[in-house]
C-alpha cells in the first residue's frame, strides 16, 4: 500500500505561482512513477504531468508546457508541482497519483494509488 497526501493548495491571482507536494509513504516510494492530475467541476480527470521513478524522464500536458514543472525528491518521499503563471482555467482539485508499473503513464487507469486532492483556486 502507498499512502499520498497532497498539500499546498489555495488561492491565487492570475500570473501567480503555488507549489504542491505530495508526501508518500507506505510501499517503496522511489520505486514508483508518480503523476499529478486535475478535476474542474463537471469534467473528467485530466492528466497535468508525470515524473519515473529516478526523475530523468517527465510527461506534462501540452497547455501546462512552460509553466508547471514535476519534481521529485526520493529521500523525502515527496514529489512536487510547480505551478507558474498560473490562469483561471487551471482551477481545479489537483490529486497525486502513484503507479506500479515503468515510465511515465498519462491515463488515470495506469495508476493504482492516489491522494485525496488539493483545491487550486485561480481568480481572474
Amino acid at each position: 500500500q502507498v499512502q499520498l497526501v497532497e498539500s499546498g493548495g489555495g488561492l491565487v491571482q492570475a500570473g501567480g505561482s503555488l507549489r504542491l507536494s505530495c508526501a508518500a509513504s507506505g510501499r517503496t516510494f522511489s520505486m514508483y512513477p508518480m503523476g499529478w492530475f486535475r478535476q474542474a467541476p463537471g469534467k473528467e480527470r485530466d492528466f497535468v504531468a508525470a515524473i519515473s521513478w529516478d526523475g530523468g524522464n517527465t510527461n506534462y500536458r501540452d497547455s501546462v508546457k512552460g509553466r508547471f514543472t514535476i519534481s521529485r525528491d526520493n529521500a523525502k518521499n515527496t514529489v512536487y508541482l510547480q505551478m507558474n503563471s498560473l490562469k483561471p482555467e487551471d482551477t481545479a482539485v489537483y490529486y497525486c497519483a502513484a503507479a506500479i508499473r515503468v515510465g511515465v503513464p498519462s491515463r488515470a487507469d495506469e495508476y493504482d494509488y492516489w491522494g485525496q486532492g488539493t483545491q487550486v483556486t485561480v481568480s481572474s
